[in-house]
């Protein structure tokens, strides 16, 4: 699968963190309950990917699900392209970002939320930054690295 934005695997371990790069390009999986989106529950803003800061989930899409990472009911449209994993024999829908085709999480559906479309997208805290307003985050200004 083809994505707009295109770097080698070299090029995006100069830009991301260890931890990132191992769950956004090698499809891994934070540890539970141990992300800093997990219990950010914000009325406004918006969620960017960590690795090309498209925007991907507004934070009214945001629920508590209680699985140990953040979950959505929803992404912004256009933003986060699903596709069949079957890896470790089990069938999910696997989400990524549409811009870069950084791994996010899965998308389960059917599990009785009370939410608009009865899906959670579960995405993993490192895949992720926020911004308070309805625009892109650069964590450059806020001393973190850019990403």
């Amino acid at each position: 699968m083809s994505f707009p934005l295109q770097k080698s695997g070299d090029e995006w371990q100069a830009v991301l963190s260890k931890e990132q790069f191992r769950v956004l390009r090698e499809k891994d999986t934070e540890a539970p309950f141990t992300g800093k989106y997990d219990k950010h529950m914000p009325s406004e803003g918006v969620y960017t990917c960590a690795g090309c800061e498209a925007p991907l989930y507004k934070a009214n899409h945001k629920f508590k699900s209680g699985c140990g990472w953040p979950a959505y009911f929803d992404s912004i449209p256009g933003a986060v392209t699903r596709h069949e994993d079957r890896a470790f024999g089990m069938e999910r829908i696997e989400i990524v970002c549409s811009n870069c085709g950084g791994h996010l999480g899965h998308v389960f559906k059917g599990e009785g939320y009370p939410t608009p479309t009865d899906e959670r997208h579960c995405v993993n805290s490192i895949s992720l930054n926020f911004s308070p307003e309805d625009r892109p985050v650069d964590d450059a200004k806020d001393g973190g690295s850019k990403v």
